[in-house]
């Protein structure tokens, strides 16, 4: 293939449910498990609010559903609102490597995808291994965190080829959709830095958005600019500044498929912060006693990646919103300490303003590691030492947080994290029968009935 997307599209086009291993099938009905779990635990924050209202003003002739209402709306608002909520609660999964991010964000454009094309799980199935397979090939191939764009700009390349996929469409509408979904669509950095807003928890929804858009388009027939990677003015020269080796994808020439490296998370809060928070719960519970008022110095090593991302400014260090305070690893460790647990209520702004806390996060100190950067992206390693005012240290190690593709959970926890998830939204009766169709989610044929399912 002589371009990136004659290559990408010919391969998703051409994958097909018989092509996946049984093991790789049981963790894509895991990762999309986990994300519906997310979405109805996700389904009353504000923005998630807001997705809904605007696609509540719309009717479609082709209508995809809302997920926590079972009403319709238009396949790319479907998507966005759908992906707001996947994503809003920072509980979905995660991949790192040269870039991270959370490939399950591209489920909402995979379940529109399907829906929109009247398909069944299996195709769904299909189309989230595709997205996923673009979504950590792409970000093992350059990082662009460190040139100013968000790893949302590799979302609407997954989410594209996914709801592509999904659609059904052929190579050189797949191709289309390709350069129509990543052309208009590079998001930049300044969504994770600084006060954190609500478009966090929104930009890889709208990517998706776009994304289906996009797709919606190419299987009309609508061209877009190519080549979209290798062109005069394309995204090696205005993104990368340099071309890059893309791996071939999963099943092609042996390749593993990827959803085997992603991992599921324990707490609602950023990827690089899980191991931090074990870490200190670990520590903590060796305490005799443990009064927080005793804590004279907590002291973290962890890789700079992690600290850049989770520690790197000073709005990581007094967070005051709740999207700054997900992404905050002193905020999340003083949490932590403070309550033995964490978990999404504290997230609140009693908890984000509290004194207690932020006194806490001024004895915090955090430095990276030499072996924690040398172990990367294998393991996320973390170093604690909880220092008392008796002069006792309680020191704890963690690479691999529990979730972590190389410490995973088993089925039953993935299971119960999706009942807490739905816990006061859905029944009992509701939670079983949505979790029991998922887990046979290959013999679904109706994507919009299943999600009905989810109406609260």
């Amino acid at each position: 293939m002589s371009t990136i997307v004659e290559y990408v599209s010919d391969y998703s086009a051409n994958l097909h449910y018989g092509d996946l291993p049984a093991a790789t099938v049981h963790l894509l009905k895991r990762m999309i498990i986990d994300s519906i779990g997310c979405a109805i635990g996700g389904y009353s924050a504000e923005p998630s609010q807001i997705a809904r209202d605007l696609a509540d003003d719309v009717t479609s002739r082709r209508p995809c559903t809302v997920i926590g209402t079972g009403r319709t709306t238009s396949p790319d608002l479907a998507t966005f609102a759908n992906g707001v909520m996947i994503r809003y609660l920072d509980f979905n999964d995660g991949y790192t490597t040269l870039e991270s991010g959370h490939p399950s964000d591209s489920i909402a454009a995979t379940l529109a995808g399907a829906e929109l094309a009247g398909a069944g799980g299996r195709r769904l199935l299909t189309a989230t291994a595709v997205a996923y397979e673009a979504f950590c090939r792409f970000g093992d191939a350059f990082s662009l965190k460190y040139i100013g764009f968000d790893h949302v700009t590799n979302g609407a390349i997954a989410s594209s080829i996914g709801a592509a996929r999904a659609m059904g469409l052929s190579v050189e509408q797949t191709g289309q959709a390709l350069n129509l979904g990543i052309t208009p669509n590079l998001a930049l950095g300044q969504t994770r830095v600084g006060v954190l807003s609500h478009w966090k928890g929104c930009a890889y929804a709208n990517a998706s958005r776009n994304a289906v858009f996009a797709a919606m388009l190419a299987e009309r027939g609508l061209t877009g600019p190519a080549p979209v990677f290798e062109g005069e003015h394309g995204f090696f020269v205005a993104v990368t500044k340099e071309p890059y080796r893309l791996e071939r994808f999963g099943g092609d020439a042996g390749q593993p498929f990827k959803v085997h490296e992603c991992s599921i998370k324990q707490f609602a809060l950023g990827l690089y912060s899980q191991t931090v928070v074990e870490a200190a719960l670990t520590a903590r519970r060796q305490v005799p006693d443990f009064r927080v008022a005793d804590v004279a110095d907590v002291h973290i090593r962890t890789l700079q990646k992690a600290i850049d991302i989770m520690a790197g400014d000073d709005e990581k260090w007094h967070p005051k919103t709740r999207e700054t305070a997900d992404h905050s690893m002193p905020y999340a460790t003083a949490i932590a300490l403070t309550h033995d647990t964490l978990n999404e209520s504290h997230f609140s702004d009693e908890h984000i303003n509290s004194p207690g806390i932020a006194a806490l996060i001024e004895r915090t100190r955090i430095e990276a590691s030499a072996e924690a950067n040398r172990r990367v992206p294998e393991a996320m390693l973390c170093n604690f030492d909880l220092t008392m005012r008796d002069g006792q240290t309680y020191s704890s190690e963690v690479a691999h947080f529990r979730g972590h593709h190389l410490n995973p959970m088993t089925d039953a926890e993935v299971g119960a994290k999706f009942r807490n998830l739905c816990d006061g939204r859905l029944t009992p009766n509701q939670t079983e029968e949505l979790l029991g169709r998922l887990w046979s989610l290959e013999d679904e044929t109706d994507i919009g009935a299943l999600l009905r399912l989810t109406r609260i």
